[in-house]
């Protein structure tokens, strides 16, 4: 499965607060949803608004999956449309989280576990569900933590990155990747494949991820 990440940040590696980029950067988040066969979100995004996973003109294909991932099982599940429109989305969690999430979602998303890897849940276990859906590429919609887990479980192919031009400077807010170690030693490589701008001023940027684990 070939499996992206795909992020907004600022000039200084921030990704939050959401709505820093334009038009062109939601349109080019679209067409990447268009183009793969399922998106992945952490709970924390969700917690923070109403994400629906989308793709051009507002459509939500019956075919994409739409997957949500928390190991806690601490999801809003009243107020959100992603349960309540289009097709029902999956939501992967720990063993222990599964009773509540299937009480509280009953009828309105397909509850699985996950094993843990470590202090979070196993990714590669969550890519070999999907592939057994038919899906064969994914799009990680982050946040800062499930993008750390990907890399850092090394699932990940390539991440495209748009660098908008604004600064936040905030001390502890989010970045494209947040975790306890560093992900190489200490770096992990990527190489850019390419990079194009826009009038905008945003730079949308496609990086491989050079130590992708088999």
């Amino acid at each position: 499965m070939r499996t992206s990440i795909i992020v907004a940040t600022t000039l200084c590696g921030r990704i939050s607060p959401g709505g820093m980029s334009s038009a062109i950067d939601r349109r080019f988040l679209e067409d990447q949803r268009a183009a793969t066969d399922a998106s992945l979100l952490g709970a924390g995004t969700l917690r923070e608004g109403d994400a629906q996973m989308r793709g051009p003109g507002g459509s939500l294909p019956p075919q994409r999956w739409r997957c949500i991932i928390t190991a806690s099982g601490d999801l809003p599940v009243e107020g959100r449309t992603l349960f309540r429109e289009g097709p029902p989305p999956l939501v992967f969690t720990s063993q222990t989280a599964v009773p509540d999430l299937t009480r509280r979602l009953a009828g309105r998303a397909e509850i699985i576990a996950l094993p843990a890897a470590g202090s979070v849940l196993s990714l590669p276990h969550l890519l070999a569900e999907l592939t057994g859906r038919g899906v064969q590429s994914l799009l990680i919609e982050g946040g800062a933590h499930l993008n750390y887990a990907a890399l850092r479980q090394g699932v990940v192919d390539e991440v495209l990155v748009t660098i908008t031009p604004k600064l936040s400077g905030e001390k502890g807010a989010p970045t494209l990747a947040d975790g306890p170690t560093p992900l190489g030693a200490p770096f992990l490589d990527l190489t850019l494949r390419a990079c194009e701008q826009a009038d905008t001023g945003e730079l949308f940027c496609r990086y491989q991820v050079n130590s992708r684990r088999s």
